[in-house]
């Protein structure tokens, strides 16, 4: 990489904000000089193969390499789906610091500085701010075995939505041609979902860790085989976290309460500030946890005792299910009662 700019003071650090749209990238990069003075300069490029070259190019211009010769940029971008995922990809591969964010968090210190605009400059702008100030962990390519899982998992969850609506539809439909044109969609849509399926359990058994991985989860009464690739494909390495609270907070499983002073008193719920595809693959596996997993029974017991109500029971159960899963998967072990019980009891 060069050197900046003589008149420009040398960079000792270099912070990256990208708005991303589906066809544009609006990037915006602060430049952080030895004597704090701080410099922006703002590009748009095309969210294309040409335009990530053009981006790796431009950040060669402006920020040179440390002197142990590793990059000084840290670039930041929210986690759009596919629209951002080869971006990452490409800065991580140029050895830059990636983070991607949650875009909650973006927003909210939009808010936290009562921003007024919203282009996809200063958007960007915000971005390379939150970036420089707050320090975001770093980002790294999912494991692409994983990543296929997650893919296959993905494209289940479509059909089954897209076969539900059209199931809806046939069950209201008067016209017989229309009703004879959905039922054959519903029947192809039925033949899609079990290769999907299919699929997906071939692929798990031609990858030895993740197959490993399935056994532990479904030795967890209600934890089933598709289940547990679900939850695979989405926490992408549940063994990542330090704990297991942190494993349900990702999935905003964690309870949230709501109370100041003598006047908010509000319900503790769940959080849902996290993977929301976690919380719908562990929703039906908790009711069958509840009848037929000894430690959830018991816990869901208790909190029917205390008068809770079925949902709160519910979200509960989808906790402890999750903090199974991190147990087993983090201690390589399959589900065993007495052990869960014993855990439980010391908690």
């Amino acid at each position: 990489m060069n050197a900046v700019d003589a008149d420009a003071p040398e960079p000792f650090a270099a912070h990256l904000g990208i708005d991303v749209a589906k066809s544009s990238l609006q990037a915006s990069l602060l430049l952080v000089g030895r004597d704090s003075k701080e410099q922006e300069h703002r590009r748009r490029f095309d969210n294309d193969a040409d335009g990530l070259a053009r981006l790796s190019s431009w950040l060669t211009e402006h920020v040179p390499l440390s002197a142990a010769g590793r990059s000084l940029v840290h670039a930041c971008l929210e986690a759009t789906g596919p629209y951002g995922d080869a971006v990452a990809r490409h800065l991580h591969a140029a050895g830059h610091r990636v983070s991607v964010v949650n875009p909650r968090q973006i927003k909210a210190y939009a808010d936290s500085r009562l921003a007024r605009n919203k282009t996809d400059a200063a958007d960007a702008s915000l971005i390379a701010l939150f970036c420089r100030t707050q320090g975001p962990p770093a980002w790294a390519p999912p494991d692409p075995a994983l990543e296929e899982l997650q893919a296959l998992c993905r494209h289940l969850e479509s059909l089954q939505a897209t076969r539900q609506q059209y199931q809806n539809r046939l069950e209201a439909e008067t016209s017989t041609l229309v009703r004879d044109s959905l039922a054959a969609l519903v029947g192809h849509l039925d033949e899609q979902t079990e290769q999907a399926k299919q699929q997906i359990q071939d692929w798990i058994d031609s990858h030895p860790d993740l197959k490993r991985q399935q056994e532990l989860l479904a030795s967890i009464p209600g934890v089933g085989e598709l289940t547990a690739a679900r939850l695979l494909s989405e926490v992408q390495g549940l063994r990542r976290f330090d704990s297991a609270r942190q494993a349900a907070a990702y999935a905003g499983l964690t309870p949230q309460q709501r109370q100041s002073g003598s006047s908010i008193r509000g319900r503790t719920r769940l959080s849902k500030t996290g993977n929301g595809r976690v919380r719908k693959a562990l929703y039906f596996p908790a009711m069958v946890a509840i009848r037929f997993n000894p430690t959830v029974r018991a816990m869901a017991q208790r909190l029917k005792e205390r008068g809770k109500a079925p949902l709160v029971v519910i979200g509960a159960a989808m906790r402890k299910l999750m903090h199974l899963a991190y147990g087993v998967l983090k201690s390589g072990l399959p589900y065993d009662q007495d052990r869960a019980a014993a855990q439980a009891a010391a908690a």
